[in-house]
């Protein structure tokens, strides 16, 4: 018998947005019960759930003189990568910013324009139930900072010493050592020391993302990020164990994600599945837990085969991945066919590994099909556009437009509001 791992066939009309394990109704419910209990119950109540659910029945927060010990006691090769990770993570983030610009232009009458202003305070999820991450703390704290945001908010269920040195390279102020729906619930409603955040971002599971879901209503959050998506799409050009490699990495994050492939013929697809076999192999040999989550993963996955170079980039801007890999010779040129994907990888040789840990632009990306809608994590999630208006000398056209409006409008004090700023009032 042939080895190799068989991913589900679809087609065209298979791949849409609807029906990823994300989208889990019932997650709702039990995630409102745990936010209204935080909300009404403070710093009490979160404790509680962060007992029960992330098993933590002591310190609830950390801050600068823990971060700093933890990055003065860090292995020098950890800290040296995390250090320069944060200089292009850092680096990108700043670029960004830069390509702001303030907008001041005449209008009738005086002047009108715009600043870029960051927010106050941010809340920046960072996952660790599995494992540990400060490359996200990186990617979300360390860029908030960068926005100008003056009090940045960690979570983490399981914060290791890594992620605490993390946040002592990020710049962050405080660490909330709770997941899940408690730890959203605590950034939106504030709880103990911590006030309510004005951005709630990060990625997370199912029920990290139906919490951001709920605290929308009271704060503004970045799109749905998690559980992870990846869709290569390849050629015969593509190397099978390095895709195969490449779709293990995002299927060891969570049973929930999503690891699917767009194969130009079916002979690439089955050199794709038999490396997954002997690729899993490996995997388990070397940490049988990522082996067990990545198998349970791939059954959320699938292959779509065409020879048709539209009919591939269809099926990549239908399922609108968090990442999208294009494995192919002309990766390049086929990048332009691809309108909808949280972020790309263009040619072989990048990996969306690299993404994930600081080449320069953001790993926290939306999924669910909110690729469709929404960009990765940036500097500007962190700030507000504010508009100015200077009049000096009212317009006439502009008091009489304002005036007929108004009272087109049935709002008479309005037009009576503009009427008293008439040249000849």
């Amino acid at each position: 018998m042939e080895n190799r791992y068989t991913l589900r066939r679809v087609g065209l009309d298979g791949i849409g947005r609807k029906g990823r394990p994300a989208d889990d109704p019932a997650c709702e419910t039990s995630v409102r019960r745990i936010m209204d209990d935080v909300q009404d119950g403070g710093e009490a109540a979160l404790a509680r759930w962060a007992a029960e659910l992330d098993g933590n029945s002591g310190r609830l927060w950390y801050g600068p003189d823990d971060f700093a010990a933890a990055l003065e006691s860090a292995p020098a090769a950890e800290r040296a990568a995390l250090e320069r990770a944060a200089g292009r993570v850092g680096a990108f983030a700043a670029t960004q910013l830069a390509s702001l610009c303030s907008v001041d232009v005449a209008v009738p009458g005086g002047r009108a324009g715009h600043q870029a202003l960051p927010v106050e305070r941010a809340g920046c999820y960072v996952p660790g139930g599995r494992y540990p991450l400060p490359s996200t703390v990186l990617m979300t704290a360390l860029v908030a900072r960068t926005a100008g945001v003056e009090d940045v908010a960690v979570a983490c269920p399981k914060p290791s010493p890594l992620i605490l040195a993390a946040c002592a390279v990020a710049g962050a102020d405080t660490l909330l050592a709770a997941g899940g729906a408690q730890a959203i619930a605590a950034f939106a409603y504030g709880a103990g020391p911590l006030s309510p955040r004005d951005v709630i971002v990060g990625p997370g599971n199912r029920y990290v993302a139906a919490a951001k879901r709920l605290a929308q209503a009271t704060v503004r959050t970045d799109a749905p990020a998690g559980p992870s998506e990846l869709l290569v799409v390849a050629d015969g050009s593509a190397d099978p164990i390095t895709v195969a490699w490449d779709l293990l990495a995002q299927a060891e994050h969570d049973p929930d994600a999503v690891p699917a492939l767009a194969a130009s013929s079916e002979s690439v697809a089955l050199a794709v599945e038999r490396a997954l076999a002997v690729c899993l192999e490996d995997l388990a040999a070397q940490r049988p837990e990522s082996a067990r989550i990545a198998r349970a993963a791939l059954e959320n996955g699938w292959a779509f085969v065409s020879s048709d170079r539209a009919a591939l980039a269809e099926a990549a801007d239908r399922f609108a991945p968090e990442h999208l890999e294009l494995a192919l010779a002309d990766a390049r040129g086929f990048s332009d066919s691809c309108r909808h994907a949280g972020a790309l990888f263009i040619g072989s040789s990048s990996a969306e590994v690299f993404g994930d840990y600081g080449a320069g632009p953001n790993h926290t990306l939306p999924t669910s099909g909110r690729a469709r809608s929404s960009g990765g994590l940036s500097v500007f999630d962190f700030l507000r556009i504010r508009t100015w208006l200077e009049i000096d000398r009212p317009d006439a056209a502009l008091v009489g437009d304002t005036v007929a409006l108004a009272n087109a409008e049935g709002l008479f004090a309005h037009a009576r509001s503009a009427a008293r700023r008439s040249p000849g009032a």
